[in-house]
């Protein structure tokens, strides 16, 4: 029995069509459908009608860098109080991984990918590698929290254990569930994507933290001491993470957050840019950003504008706590989304047809107190496979990672 309040809310929100195949279910199916749709925020779907609205933006400043040369300069200093935070354990990794390969044609995880060309390299594998070089040189274990999605959860957790973890010590990895979110058709009709399950899709990468402690996380973290979290996207096999120098001069500069950043290719590149907005960080989109500021240059001739964020973010680990009652914006995200038509048949959409709810780790930037802007080099730290080929793809990425000699 479908209880009274929820077919209420379905009514209020026009989305009886969800209930349509109640009675083709098992028991144990509708059970499931009803704690799906239970567990569903029917406001969020006010956001399709104002869409259109613009999110006011304060006003916008550049923030600058901790540049390479002048990383360089310090470099032992930082490395050598990054480490011993390390040694102390009072940092922990988290490895964003709850995509899928759609977009590369590869139906798994996407950290499951081969990145090699004569032998096996996975994602994942380049990851934990690029992670033991930080273990082996603080001879200190950094615990690991790897971020998956229900979709890809099991199949994530198979493939570590039938490679025995990569080398990694299994007793500092846990793996959570990034929440999830409800698709919609453009005109609010939230899809089913099969008869007794509702579309759902991670939240966004700015959920990473809120469903980390509701997974219990948190009291782990703390029992391992871990003070702050270093967060990275899975698709850059040239990150570093834990790297003791971003970690020193975070912890040295008395900052709270801090992002790595590289220059801009060109002006126009389409990145999110560190900034100050009123005075406090954030990270501005390429599309918000006037021609003039663009290309507005300093006194040496350098873009006032010139770094891009490459989604490899520090964060103490008392000031997520403090902003987690603080809602995050939702991003409405134009999207494919297979779903069941009128018939009951499955449908694989060529183009956009609806919608996705996302949360971004910048909007968590803007909640910070301030953050250190931290230079990279594109070249050494940012091969990212977004795209099947082109730009960004498996091929670009080969190409940098055997630049810095990696073998494939």
């Amino acid at each position: 029995m479908i209880p009274s309040e929820l077919l209420q809310r379905l009514h209020q929100y026009d989305q009886e069509h969800l209930i349509q195949y109640y009675y083709e279910l098992s028991k144990e199916e509708q059970l499931d459908l009803i704690q799906q749709l239970e567990s569903i925020d029917f406001e969020l779907l006010k956001l399709i009608e104002n869409k259109d609205q613009e999110i006011q933006k304060g006003s916008i400043a550049p923030l600058g860098a901790l540049t390479v040369d002048e990383i360089d300069r310090h470099e032992q200093t930082y490395r050598a109080a990054g480490l011993e935070a390390i040694r102390q354990r009072k940092i922990g990794a988290v490895l964003l991984a709850g995509g899928q390969g759609t977009r590369l044609g590869f139906e798994h995880p996407k950290g499951m990918l081969n990145l090699g060309e004569t032998k096996e390299l996975f994602l994942f594998e380049q990851l934990i590698k690029n992670l033991l070089q930080v273990v082996h040189e603080a001879d200190s274990w950094i615990p690991l929290l790897v971020m998956t999605s229900e979709k890809n959860n099991q199949e994530t957790i198979t493939f570590f254990t039938e490679h025995r973890f990569f080398g990694y010590n299994q007793e500092y990895v846990r793996f959570f569930i990034q929440e999830m979110a409800p698709s919609a058709d453009y005109n609010g009709k939230i899809y089913l994507e099969e008869k007794g399950r509702v579309s759902l899709s991670p939240n966004g990468n700015g959920g990473w933290f809120s469903s980390l402690v509701k997974a219990n996380l948190l009291p782990k973290l703390k029992e391992w001491g871990v003070e702050w979290l270093n967060i990275f996207s899975v698709d850059n096999p040239l990150q570093k993470m834990v790297d003791p120098v971003f970690v020193g001069a975070t912890l040295l500069g008395s900052f709270v957050s801090a992002s790595k950043v590289v220059r801009k290719a060109f002006p126009e590149e389409r990145v999110g840019v560190l900034c100050l907005e009123d005075g406090k960080p954030s990270i501005v989109e390429y599309f918000e950003l006037t021609d003039e500021m663009v290309h507005a240059r300093d006194e040496k001739g350098e873009l006032l504008y010139n770094f891009g964020v490459i989604l490899n973010y520090l964060f103490r680990v008392d000031r997520l706590e403090a902003i987690l009652e603080q809602h995050l914006p939702l991003h409405i995200v134009k999207k494919k989304i297979p779903h069941l038509d009128d018939q009951g048949e499955l449908v694989q959409p060529q183009a956009n047809n609806g919608y996705k709810f996302e949360t971004l780790v910048l909007d968590m930037i803007r909640l910070m107190d301030n953050c250190l802007s931290f230079e990279v080099l594109r070249e050494k730290e940012f091969a990212p496979i977004k795209n099947k080929d082109g730009v960004d793809s498996l091929e670009t990425s080969r190409q940098l990672l055997k630049q810095n000699g990696i073998t494939l």
